[in-house]
């Protein structure tokens, strides 16, 4: 026999081999998105307009796409506002839906039509915007304290072909961001060096251990989500936030592409109140994770008290 039909028939008898093979590991994937924006309140060192751009400048400089969930209350609604959000789809990050009021669908006031209501008026506004995309992230992370909510908003956006935009990497950077306003309110000068180390120091072990969280559930690396919010504290350290996950490995892709992977489509009880995916999915499973990932579930409560010990 030939060599070359010799070669062509080992390739061949190779290729099931080759195709039943597992994938390499393509190591942690992240995507960035943020909540609540754009935000018009005012902050110490930068103004609304400074903040927005500050966000924008550190994502560009790091080639990054993300996704803009608007809280259309926060500023979206006014002309000022709406400039920043369309500032977002300019430069082509994704736009999404968060409500107008951020209300709370666990709470026993918030009926269902009433968070409905909110959600349609929140697209009215942005529909049609550059970046918008059909996605919906629940404010809080929670899918309502009765089934017959949680059920119904399961619906409601099934119906409109939206997408339950989950986070799987869930932190606590809201409250390092008020320690940070509230150190400037005092102290104009302060020194933030000790809280930019708190923020990567929380955004490192809970980069960590959600990828922990995700091998452990699903045996491999997910594609993470990663909650963030459009406020002072990114817009001073968010370069440094991504430059740190870059060197540990961590690489930064586009929201569709996190999104694409299928365990974004399972949709797990929440028995407890606003939750990162990963914890719903293993709270689904009957797990325990007290103490060990108590860490997950907290406020950031190390990183403050750190802080306070050194008179932040």
């Amino acid at each position: 026999m030939p060599l070359v039909r010799r070669l062509a028939l080992a390739l061949l008898l190779l290729l099931p081999a080759l195709a039943a093979a597992p994938a390499r590991a393509a190591g942690p994937q992240v995507a960035l998105t943020f909540d609540d924006g754009p935000r018009l309140a005012e902050t110490p060192r930068l103004s609304p307009q400074a903040r927005n751009q500050a966000l924008l400048d550190q994502l560009a400089a790091a080639r990054v796409q993300a996704a803009l969930f608007v809280t259309l209350g926060n500023g979206a609604d006014r002309p000022e506002g709406l400039a920043l959000l369309r500032a977002w789809g300019a430069a082509g990050h994704a736009i999404g839906n968060h409500t107008v009021t951020h209300p709370d669908l666990n709470a026993a006031a918030t009926t269902l039509a009433a968070y409905q209501a909110e959600v349609l008026a929140c697209d009215r506004a942005i529909h049609g915007l550059p970046g918008w995309r059909p996605w919906f992230r629940f404010t809080f992370l929670r899918e309502g304290n009765t089934p017959e909510k949680r059920d119904g908003m399961r619906a409601f956006l099934r119906e409109r072909g939206w997408r339950n935009a989950h986070v799987t990497l869930d932190t606590s950077d809201w409250r390092l961001d008020q320690k940070l306003v509230e150190v400037l309110r005092k102290d104009p000068r302060a020194d933030l060096a000790p809280i930019r180390a708190a923020w990567l120091g929380h955004l490192r072990q809970r980069a960590e251990a959600y990828r922990d969280l995700s091998r452990r559930l699903l045996g491999r690396d997910l594609p993470q989500v990663l909650l963030l919010h459009h406020n002072l504290l990114n817009a001073l350290f968010l370069g440094d936030a991504i430059a740190m996950l870059r060197e540990s490995g961590w690489t930064i892709v586009a929201p569709e592409a996190a999104f694409a992977d299928e365990a974004y489509r399972l949709e797990p009880d929440r028995p407890a109140p606003g939750q990162s995916l990963l914890l719903s999915l293993a709270r689904s499973r009957g797990w325990t994770l007290s103490p060990e990932f108590d860490r997950l579930m907290d406020d950031g409560d190390a990183e403050i008290a750190a802080l306070e010990k050194l008179g932040y």
